[in-house]
């Protein structure tokens, strides 16, 4: 079992940057892919970026490709997401999750889920 918990969150003006953590519970953080989705109002939620178990590979959805980049600490149970150039079409409440599955390029799978951040974009 993961338990994961965001933050980071907050209002920004278009081309600002933010840093999104989740923080994991668990001594097996290490194995898990990690990913960012991020839902809009009155949109299904998108997948936005992974990494693998090790931090050695990502995978990013083609709307943040240059603009956001993940990343993990395994010794602190923490993955983050980095958002520069920050545009509104980017507000949502974003979530990070945890899966067993190796494939980072595959959105399915996420097992846990946390509460979410919510990230707003001003014009």
């Amino acid at each position: 079992q993961v338990q994961l918990v965001e933050s980071g969150g907050g209002l920004v003006q278009a081309g600002g940057s933010l840093r999104l953590s989740c923080a994991a519970s668990g001594r097996t953080f290490s194995t898990y892919t990690m990913g960012w989705f991020r839902q809009a109002p009155g949109k299904e939620r998108e997948f936005v970026a992974a990494i693998s178990s090790s931090g050695g590979s990502t995978y990013y959805a083609d709307f943040v490709k240059g603009r956001f980049t993940i990343s993990r600490d395994n010794a602190k149970n923490t993955v983050f997401l980095q958002m520069n150039s920050l545009k509104p079409e980017d507000t949502a409440v974003y979530y990070c999750a945890a899966k067993r599955g190796f494939r980072i390029d595959d959105s399915r799978g996420y097992d846990y889920w946390g509460q979410g951040t919510q990230v707003t974009v001003s014009s």
